[in-house]
């Protein structure tokens, strides 16, 4: 119904932020942010994000960054997709170790 009400209110209008230098600005973004949590992985995690994902402080620019150049749903599903590749990543690690043994 929201989406309904926008649309008939501007109707002939382009959302900027889902043209091409938009999304590519977005997706810079969002993998300079996912890097620095790869790279500072050793840090304790101090301030939340969406859907959980903790994140140490030295990374807080770049995810102000990345929240600044994406829509918030965009923001939302690529952290949700982070922490599903993330807790994949351990459970496959997981059952490897336990075969070693």
């Amino acid at each position: 119904m929201a989406l309904e009400t926008y649309a008939s209110r501007n109707p002939d209008s382009v959302h900027v932020d889902v043209l091409s230098k938009s999304r590519e600005a977005c997706y810079k973004a969002r993998d300079a942010f996912y890097a620095c949590l790869e790279n500072e992985s050793s840090q304790k995690p101090t301030e939340i994000a969406s859907v959980g994902l903790l994140y140490p402080a030295e990374c807080k620019g770049s995810r102000a960054e990345f929240v600044n150049q994406c829509r918030a749903s965009w923001v939302k599903h690529f952290d949700r997709q982070y922490c599903q590749t993330k807790r994949v990543q351990r459970l496959l690690d997981d059952r490897e170790s336990r075969r070693a043994e």
